[in-house]
């Protein structure tokens, strides 16, 4: 039989070549596309989720095959929460480092947030989140994200102050000599010149989440049992269990996020924030990133700057230069807002003094017995943080120096670095515990190694950050004069970094604070192990639901975290500022 005419020729191979072919210059496009519209599918389905009716007791499952749907909520969460940070890090440094009266509050304010453990923050988040949204699951899901929040913001906040304040002279000149409004000053000079701090306290910040994560998924609140699915409380469920295996998977999944999450995020913010650097002579070996490449050659992305972005970025600095012309010329404050600054400072004063009375009312139920177990406690804690700063910062220094001077190492030390500081060091808690009852150490010994494990990286981070921000043609006028050896880290290094350092250690001793909850009270195989020291005290007194003990250790640890950085690192923030500034 005869075949129609034309049909012959339709084999598959011919069919195949009359399909569209896909050019190379289209592939970024395409990916982006599709990562775009699998993001719209997740946040579709946890929509539904947390929109949802609450679910009071959530079965956590230990099967590995739970773990995807777990790692992906948890990295929805963090990613929440760091947003918010990152929003409040820019708001809130802004205005303490340009208004003076109200950096006297803020700076002190920020020390004792940062000092306050997250458990502290847990009763007061969760019920207020659960009682404004009673019969929904976005309660619980917007407390487990603050408490997140909570250990995330603040030492991008101290980052951002810092470098605001150490700003050369001639750069805040050359602004206001050209006039720049508030917004073009901030797009323009702040925000480059912050942008490399910037970045890796943000790394540091979404490891510090994943280190908190167990805390902030899973949490006994008096008689109520919170636990969210995630990967914090599969790994809190295998530690408590004891299920080495379970623990082995957890954190194999949470390495391959932080891998993901850096080559498609960190590496290309780092490779970007290269061209903000201080410098007259450019680094020969920069950072580079395929991703970056990947998306500097997307037509789609071009046209999306060309017709959206840059707009955009037109029409809000001609509106804050008209903005910023209209208000120079007055000079005579409106009797307006001058009432409503009245009427606002009042109020802050009303409701602060109503906070105080309360307070004394619950801290007057105090006994003299737990007032001793507190003074014990301070001690020990204090001195386990000490110990662990002292410990964190032998090695942290050389090293972070060396991975900042070499872009290399760099590419290799920057996941392992991300890997070691987001791993929760509760999820190996368990075995490091085992060894030291087996070597005939105990948990005052093993929470000094949990204190190092979660607050060492802070302080690598930031001198990394140093290292990197320090000018090339400075060390290459140091390679000149044959300056090495001690008087190049006299002269270059140590006054390169000394802001991020401080920075760095500053964070790195609230971070150690903080994670005393967990260094010194710890759940295992159905037994607690503690040790004396305040974060017991804090963690005991969350456990069963004494909300005056908890507020009184709570408060004892603020002021001594106040009172440490009012005297050792306020001043090394102020030599920061005058010894130590870059001028160019």
């Amino acid at each position: 039989m005869k075949k129609p005419h034309g049909t012959a020729s339709l084999t598959p191979y011919r069919l195949w070549s009359l399909l569209p072919r896909l050019e190379p210059a289209r592939l970024p496009d395409l990916l982006m596309f599709g990562a775009a519209i699998a993001l719209f599918y997740g946040l579709i389905m946890v929509a539904r989720t947390w929109l949802g009716p609450f679910t009071p007791q959530v079965e956590i499952s230990r099967s590995a095959w739970a773990l995807p749907a777990y790692a992906c909520l948890s990295l929805l969460r963090i990613t929440i929460a760091y947003v918010l940070s990152l929003l409040f890090t820019l708001a809130y440094g802004y205005i303490a480092a340009y208004n003076a009266k109200a950096e006297r509050f803020m700076i002190p304010l920020l020390d004792v947030l940062q000092s306050i453990p997250v458990l502290s923050f847990l009763p007061g988040v969760m019920l207020a989140m659960v009682a404004l949204f009673p019969s929904r699951q976005l309660g619980v899901e917007l407390g487990a994200i603050l408490l997140i929040f909570t250990g995330q913001v603040w030492n991008m906040a101290f980052s951002f102050y810092s470098s605001l304040k150490s700003i050369p002279r001639d750069m805040r000149e050359a602004a206001r000599i050209y006039g720049f409004s508030w917004w073009q000053r901030f797009v323009e000079v702040e925000l480059p010149y912050a942008a490399i701090g910037l970045v890796w306290n943000s790394m540091m910040s979404v490891a510090g989440g994943w280190f908190f994560l167990m805390a902030c998924e899973m949490f006994v609140l008096g008689s109520r049992d919170f636990r969210l699915p995630g990967l914090g409380s599969y790994l809190q469920t295998a530690a408590s269990e004891g299920d080495t295996r379970s623990i082995l998977w957890g954190v194999a999944t949470m390495i391959a996020v932080i891998v993901l999450l850096d080559q498609f995020i960190w590496r290309p913010v780092i490779a970007w924030a290269e061209k903000f650097k201080v410098e007259q002579v450019e680094s020969s070996d920069a950072p580079h990133s395929w991703v970056l490449d990947l998306m500097q050659h997307s037509r789609s992305l071009a046209q999306l700057k060309k017709k959206a972005l840059f707009p955009l970025r037109e029409s809000l600095m001609a509106y804050f230069a008209r903005k910023h012309n209209a208000t120079k010329s007055e000079s005579v404050k409106s009797p307006r807002n001058m009432w409503i600054a009245r009427i606002a400072g009042i109020a802050a004063i009303a409701f602060i003094s109503y906070a105080v009375a309360r307070v004394i009312a619950m801290l007057a139920g105090t006994t003299h017995a737990e007032a001793g177990e507190l003074a014990l406690g301070l001690g020990a804690t204090f001195l386990r943080v000490n110990i662990a700063l002292l410990l964190g910062a032998l090695w942290t220094i050389p090293v972070g120096v060396m991975i900042g001077f070499s872009p290399r190492l760099a590419r290799i030390a920057q996941p392992l670095a991300q890997i070691a500081a987001s791993v929760p060091a509760t999820a190996l808690f368990p075995v490091v515990l085992l060894v030291l009852i087996r070597l005939g150490g105990g948990l005052g010994i093993g929470s000094i190694v949990l204190l190092l494990l979660g607050t060492q990286w802070y302080i690598l981070f930031n001198v990394i950050a140093g290292a990197m921000a320090i000018p090339t043609d400075l060390k290459e006028a140091c390679s000149i004069c044959r300056i090495t050896g001690w008087q190049r880290w006299r002269k270059l290094i140590l006054p390169g970094i000394f802001p991020y350092l401080v920075t760095g250690l500053v964070t790195a001793s609230g971070g150690a604070w903080n994670a005393s909850i967990v260094a010194e009270y710890f759940h295992f195989k159905g037994q607690t192990y503690f040790t004396a020291g305040l974060g017991a005290t804090i963690s005991r007194a969350s456990d069963s639901g004494d909300f005056t003990l908890l507020l009184a250790s709570t408060m004892v640890m603020a002021a001594m975290v106040v009172t440490t950085n009012r005297l050792v690192w306020r001043r090394l923030y102020r030599l920061a500022e005058t010894r130590f500034r870059l001028e160019t």
